[in-house]
């Protein structure tokens, strides 16, 4: 007589959604209403013409950002899925997916000198090219050609991460629009990054017929949209910029970057954040399937981005002095919550919903995190060196992250537990590198750029 093993499911409450939702939108919303009418994060202070300049400008940053990360979003939908319909195995998938920090810690690592020297406008552009030909690869079912396509992605990412950040601050200081604002762009494009990032996971279930990743129509609208980019890039944005002297650049980069202690602090701070989240991305599923029962895991992804976009809107209510939370503090809080939850995560095992719980805290902190790291660099470099210094903050991080996939993933030399509580000391680490910079002589106050 055979015996039949029931699973059991476990379903997150739906409730929980609501209340995520209500908590972005209250946050989001309630905020111009605890904050004066001379905040730097308000237009008040700006006369008609000033303003409508300003908005115009970002709303059209803004704009190609969200295509951008749409773009970038729809090429990561289908995961290790992409690879299992060849018929390889779980180790030849890990030693593939190897390929894409190796490419962007030999490749990715020196990207951010090529746009300082060449400039943000061609670095954006490649971008966008480098989407098409992945793209357009992706859709020839043969492994080779998704394999380079892994390949153009990764380098991409690491564009991503630098060129339109750079961009933009180029075109903000020229444009003369006031350097406070900065910081509210900082905010604003990572929100927009989070919700193009769920845009671009609604359309792949629009588009996806086939459960085994056979669907190349995703592949095919993320080229299409990396065409438009192109095109819009081409179209509105002016050459801003004009290729720097490689004897100047080094010079400026050594000066700026190498010598300044200040900016290894904020390097190791970028590393570790970058480590982290995609450790993060790497471990997730294994952590709360570890727990036995089945979880509809395309579910939670809401559920992280969700929490990271609490975190952004939670931003301004700490970083606007007119806020009445206002906090030099609260990036070395932020660093400290992640690094503890990630912490309690790796020493011992949780029940599904406090894994969760962490998860979501941890996300949060992230997109808390992402805009005032990008605050600190305007604060303490130039921004013609700031594409190398993030690409080349990168490589450690990009480094561990190919040695874990190596160590941990192909030759299950290192447990979960360990790899996350490595993450969770980096995260540690940074509060005393964050805190540094704050007690630093030459510190400025958040809104004097």
């Amino acid at each position: 007589m055979a015996v039949v093993i029931e699973r059991e499911e476990w379903e997150i409450p739906s409730s929980a959604y609501y209340l995520l939702f209500l908590s972005c939108f209250a946050s989001l919303f309630s905020f111009p209403f605890f904050s004066t009418r001379s905040s730097p994060f308000s237009l008040h202070s700006f006369d008609h013409a000033q303003a409508l300049s300003f908005l115009r400008f970002q709303r059209g940053l803004l704009l190609v950002y969200s295509l951008a990360s749409v773009t970038g979003g729809l090429q990561m939908i289908y995961g290790e899925v992409e690879f299992l319909r060849f018929g390889l195995s779980r180790d030849q998938i890990a030693l593939i997916f190897s390929v894409v920090p190796a490419v962007s810690l030999f490749v990715g690592s020196f990207a951010g000198i090529f746009s300082d020297i060449k400039g943000p406008r061609k670095a954006c552009l490649l971008y966008c090219m480098l989407h098409l030909f992945a793209g357009m690869l992706k859709c020839v079912n043969w492994l080779p050609f998704v394999w380079i396509a892994s390949a153009f992605v990764a380098i991409a990412s690491s564009l991503f991460s630098f060129c339109f950040e750079t961009w933009m601050v180029t075109e903000h200081e020229k444009q003369g629009h006031r350097k406070d604002l900065l910081t509210d762009t900082f905010w604003r494009m990572t929100f927009f990054e989070s919700i193009s990032l769920l845009g671009s996971q609604v359309l792949a279930n629009l588009l996806t017929t086939d459960a085994e990743g056979g669907t190349p129509l995703p592949f095919a609208l993320a080229a299409i949209l990396a065409i438009l980019g192109f095109l819009y890039i081409k179209r509105k944005w002016s050459r801003s910029q004009d290729a720097l002297a490689i004897w100047s650049y080094q010079k400026s980069f050594s000066s700026h970057v190498l010598r300044d202690k200040k900016i290894w602090a904020l390097g190791w701070a970028q590393a570790s954040i970058h480590f982290s989240t995609s450790i993060f991305w790497l471990l997730w599923a294994p952590s709360i399937l570890a727990d036995g029962r089945d979880v509809q895991l395309s579910r939670l992804y809401p559920l992280f981005i969700g929490s990271r976009v609490l975190g952004i809107t939670v931003f301004p209510w700490f970083y606007d002095t007119s806020s009445p939370y206002y906090s030099q503090n609260s990036l070395t809080s932020a660093f400290a919550i992640a690094g503890l939850a990630l912490s309690m995560i790796a020493y011992d095992y949780q029940e599904i919903g406090a894994l969760l719980m962490l998860f979501c805290i941890f996300h949060a902190c992230v997109g808390f995190i992402l805009p005032s790291l990008a605050t600190l660099r305007t604060m303490y470099m130039p921004n013609e060196v700031r594409g190398g210094m993030i690409s080349m903050s990168m490589g450690p991080a990009n480094a561990a992250i190919l040695l874990v996939m190596l160590a941990g993933a192909y030759h299950k030399a290192i447990v979960n537990s360990a790899i996350m509580a490595v993450s969770a000391f980096a995260l540690l680490t940074s509060c005393g590198c964050v805190h540094m910079l704050k007690r630093s002589k030459k510190h400025q106050s958040w809104h004097d750029l």
